[in-house]
């Protein structure tokens, strides 16, 4: 039976953080909210965890994943990132993006492209997400909450908790977050190439103009 935690949107309780960031720990899945929809959560190194979440979504193992990161700083320990990466991504951090960028030998070889050995990575600009992930004091593993079936993401805490309820430890209630996924970013070529559109987007084109 999952837990429900209501995590105020702007203001969220460190007590609540800290018992959020435990359950991750200790090899927990959890439903928490981001700037640009409702996402499933794990811990980067428990394998169990990555398989319930992949169960969850419907995903086989070459679907790719995210690392959430609590800044750039952090996320250039999982991702190689040059110069005018940099600078693209100082633009656009925090935000709805998800980058994907050649990983580090620190991503666990389970997480990376089969072939291409990229990682996505992104730094959501939401206050809960931000403070969750300060409180885990490290990356987590995060996948878009959307069912197999469905076909946008679910966005009603309650709904999560009555649809998941088995299948989760830990629902984070924080108010709506929408429906609109993150924009795709892959940096792994000569120039950006936007890989889904999706909230964001036109500030990246605008970045780039």
């Amino acid at each position: 039976m999952a837990q429900y935690f209501r995590i105020h949107p702007t203001h969220p309780q460190p007590r609540l953080l800290k018992q959020a960031a435990a359950i991750v720990r200790d090899g927990g899945l959890i439903a928490w909210p981001t700037d640009s929809c409702y996402a499933l959560g794990c811990h980067l190194g428990d394998a169990r965890a990555l398989a319930r979440l992949r169960r969850v979504r419907g995903m086989d193992e070459k679907h790719p994943l995210t690392l959430a990161c609590r800044d750039l700083s952090e996320l250039a320990t999982y991702a190689i990132v040059d110069n005018a990466q940099y600078r693209l991504l100082r633009a656009l951090t925090p935000g709805s993006f998800t980058f994907i960028l050649r990983a580090t030998r620190e991503v666990p070889r389970r997480l990376l492209h089969p072939r291409r050995r990229t990682i996505g990575v992104r730094v959501p600009d939401h206050p809960v997400a931000l403070a969750l992930l300060e409180a885990l004091g490290e990356p987590m593993l995060s996948a878009t909450l959307v069912l197999p079936g469905d076909a946008v993401p679910l966005d009603d805490p309650a709904e999560i908790r009555a649809r998941l309820e088995h299948e989760l430890d830990l629902v984070i209630d924080s108010g709506s977050c929408g429906v609109e996924p993150t924009t795709v970013v892959d940096l792994t070529g000569a120039d950006p190439l936007i890989v889904r559109h999706g909230k964001g987007a036109e500030r990246l084109l605008k970045f780039a103009a």
